[in-house]
């Protein structure tokens, strides 16, 4: 053998081991490309994965909030001591036929629950229905209410002397109010219900003690030809003195009917509605959308209608004087 020939088996045997160790680079090289391009498509994955359940979050929190906003609210905070005041007794006329006194029951509260207010709706009786603004069924139970002929009221939100631990619902008016603030939210609430004629006050034992903001109230009130009924949260209301000055029709409650979730009560604060009706020659009552008031009412129907005239609130407002 030739050296030429060795140096060229050499060089071949060299190149062979040279092309070997670079696929094997090759397939090395390759290999850790494949594993990148897994890793991140893997981690890709697990990102989206991840997004996707943050992605999930606000809407059960916005559930949640649904939830919360449209809860029943809290229908009233009672005076600890029932309120009594001064009810001028009218005179009747003569007459060969005695007049019934009349009587105007207002259902406050109205608005969050669409079939305690058809059960409510459905009775054969004269009522008046004051709906919370912004709540679930105010639209729907406005227009079936009036399609009925009855009398529809806004119950607006005010302060208590409680808030905020106890929150009166969407829409409240505060004393922290500016001016404008105050009027903007109040006409808001204004227009929210359909078909009112009259306001009167879900609790409020603060704010009916604010003469300024009251008077503020109730110019914007005078203005759209509405009247007031002061549902009487607290003996310092300042609201009939501030009606008076401005002569705008106003009312005050008489008789809560149903603070106390028990039939008997329930008779008894009846049967004191009509005692107020008989001798002053009219009474307002205020109850609410509960089960226990509407099968009571219903009992009671066939003989209250008998004692007393069930109008709409509208027909007991006067100016103060």
């Amino acid at each position: 053998m030739t050296k030429k020939s060795g140096k060229k088996k050499k060089t071949s045997k060299k190149s062979r081991t040279q092309k070997i160790q670079l696929k094997k680079a090759v397939s090395g090289l390759l290999f850790l490309i494949v594993l990148v391009v897994l890793a991140g498509l893997l981690a890709h994955q697990l990102l989206l994965r991840r997004s996707s359940i943050q992605s999930l979050k606000p809407s059960v929190k916005s559930l949640a909030d649904k939830k919360k906003v449209h809860k029943l609210p809290v229908y009233e905070i009672y005076p600890e001591k029932e309120i009594h005041y001064k009810k001028p007794i009218t005179k009747p006329k003569p007459t060969l036929t005695k007049k019934l006194p009349k009587m105007a029951i207002i259902i406050d509260d109205i608005g969050y629950d669409r079939k305690i207010a058809e059960k409510f709706l459905n009775l054969d009786a004269v009522l008046t229905f004051s709906l919370l603004p912004h709540s679930l069924f105010q639209d729907k139970i406005a227009r079936k209410a009036h399609e009925k002929g009855f009398e529809i009221m806004l119950h607006l939100p005010l302060e208590p002397l409680e808030y905020p631990s106890v929150d009166p619902g969407p829409g409240t008016l505060l004393t922290s109010m500016s001016p404008d603030e105050l009027i903007i939210q109040l006409n808001k609430n204004l227009d929210a219900i359909p078909f009112i004629k009259g306001v009167n006050n879900h609790m409020g034992s603060k704010m009916t003690t604010s003469s300024t903001q009251i008077y503020q109230i109730f110019s914007i009130l005078k203005k759209r030809n509405l009247f007031f009924i002061d549902s009487l949260t607290t003996s310092e209301s300042l609201c009939k003195p501030s009606a008076r000055l401005l002569q705008l029709p106003f009312a005050q409650r008489d008789v809560f009917i149903d603070h106390f979730q028990e039939p008997d009560f329930i008779r008894k604060q009846i049967n004191l509605l009509i005692h107020i009706a008989d001798k002053h020659g009219e009474a307002i009552g205020i109850a609410h959308p509960h089960i226990i008031t509407y099968n009571i009412l219903r009992e009671l129907l066939p003989e209250l209608q008998k004692k007393v005239q069930l109008v709409p609130a509208s027909k007991l407002v006067h100016i103060p004087l």
